[in-house]
């Protein structure tokens, strides 16, 4: 895919920083005026609704090394011992939790994220896994899902957690070119990522996806094609492309990293477009503004139909009405409420072996919130706003509640990026490109920015 000098010019205009939306209100609005009483009213509030299912993420954080483009909460330790006390605490808080939830214990979504959630040996992994579904049941269809790190994931690992009812894995790859690995600080073969995945496919794990990011040091648009081949030779089920966001002043880590040797804005754009090209030429379809499956998958057939959802845990078909999140510095959403798990290992400790939950942040939403990220969510998963169907859902006129934002997308109609009608807002041609911009439209936060506010770029 190439653009016409009219096209980069509307790149240019719109690149600027801006939320990718995993939540609305974002993180940046969390406030510590949402701790442990205000979560446990929420749970309680949650447990309810007994005939509904529950989603549930669990942050694994141990890693043995960190990579220098990472921006996740990690902790890094060469003391196995540290991470069994964190699962034994870890389970301690999933009790505590499923107390609170009472009746309503059944999940259709469990999440392990990281970190690197199979730092410990197999056995240890299938243990805590029968320890915490102890507290819940789980549905027929029940999505079960972990990311791993294939340099460190063996087939032991895969044969343990596909014995306990995995059946979704996630492999990051990040980028093949050796040149990028050396300058990211991960070296990984394409041998022991094609191994990993051939072992969880031997093991009848139903879907497999794999991680990249492009924007990354050395990278360049014909390594990248090379790095897409290779995983076109594997095939996975699912690919996500994400974008690197280099913020070195909140990620330390980040520092190891030469600026000098990131990729322009249009190099990275590039980049990007040659793993559309190359993903969709070879028949994946596109989720969102990052993802690609196979038509087979669940998920491109929800993203054809325009039925595709979207929660912390990623692209999914199987929403539940609330998220559950345990762990270090989880994000959970429940009965109106995002809360946060505190970020400090020693800190959430101490907290739960106290027998408090360990919130320390969140958001409880307004029917403004409910709505708007109703909204944003529509558009950012679908490309696709029923404006008639939102109204009859939320009891408004749309023209009228919304009027400052119709006048602010007439800017991006004229230049192609969305097409209004009374009935419906879609974005088309290269606003698929800048949906995030198309969303903040809509994000009365960002109306009057703040100063703490850091995101990534939208180009």
């Amino acid at each position: 895919m190439t653009y016409s000098d009219a096209e980069l010019a509307l790149i240019r205009k719109y690149d600027r920083p801006g939320p990718r939306y995993t939540s609305y209100p974002t993180a940046v609005e969390f406030h510590d005026g949402v701790g442990p009483e205000t979560y446990a009213e929420h749970l309680a509030l949650a447990s309810k609704q007994v005939d509904e299912p529950l989603s549930l993420y669990i942050h694994l954080p141990f890693c043995w090394e960190r990579c220098w483009y990472c921006g996740c909460n990690v902790v890094i330790s060469r003391k196995p011992i540290a991470e069994e006390h964190y699962r034994e605490i870890l389970l301690k808080e999933i009790r505590m939790v499923a107390e609170r939830l009472g009746e309503r214990r059944t999940l259709r979504q469990l999440h392990w994220g990281g970190g690197t959630p199979t730092y410990a040996e197999p056995e240890a992994l299938a243990t805590f896994h029968k320890a915490v579904l102890e507290h819940f049941d789980m549905t027929p269809d029940a999505e079960v899902a972990i990311e791993v790190d294939p340099r460190v994931t063996t087939a032991d690992h895969i044969e343990a957690l596909a014995g306990v009812g995995f059946n979704r894995l996630s492999a990051g790859v990040q980028d093949f070119d050796t040149d990028v690995q050396e300058a990211i600080g991960r070296i990984q073969t394409f041998e022991q990522t094609a191994g990993l995945i051939a072992a969880a496919r031997t093991h009848g794990f139903e879907s497999v996806n794999v991680d990249l990011i492009y924007g990354l040091p050395k990278q360049t648009v014909e390594g990248f094609e090379e790095t897409i081949r290779r995983v076109l030779e594997i095939r996975p089920d699912r690919v996500a492309v994400y974008g690197y966001a280099h913020l070195p002043q909140i990620q330390r880590n980040q520092r190891k990293i030469d600026a000098e040797d990131l990729p322009s804005g249009s190099a990275k754009l590039a980049i990007f477009n040659a793993a559309t090209d190359g993903f969709e030429d070879a028949g994946y379809v596109p989720l969102g503004m990052d993802h690609f499956a196979l038509p087979e998958d669940e998920l491109a057939r929800a993203a054809i139909e325009g039925r595709l959802g979207r929660n912390f845990m990623g692209y999914t078909v199987r929403n539940a009405p609330d998220t559950i999140a345990c762990g270090l510095s989880s994000i959970g959403d429940v009965a109106g409420a995002f809360v946060q798990n505190e970020k400090h290992l020693a800190r959430y400790q101490r907290a739960i072996e106290g027998g408090e939950l360990a919130t320390i942040k969140g958001r409880v939403r307004t029917q403004d919130d409910v709505v708007r990220g109703a909204i944003i969510t529509e558009l950012m998963v679908n490309n696709h706003l029923d404006i008639r169907a939102t109204e009859a859902r939320f009891g408004l006129d749309f023209a009228t509640d919304f009027a400052d934002e119709l006048k602010d997308l007439a800017p991006l109609a004229t230049d192609g990026l969305v097409e209004v009608t009374p009935e419906a807002i879609d974005v088309v041609g290269l606003g698929r490109r800048l949906v995030r911009n198309v969303a903040m439209v809509f994000d009365a936060y960002r109306k009057q920015p703040t100063e703490r506010e850091t995101f990534s770029r939208t180009v």
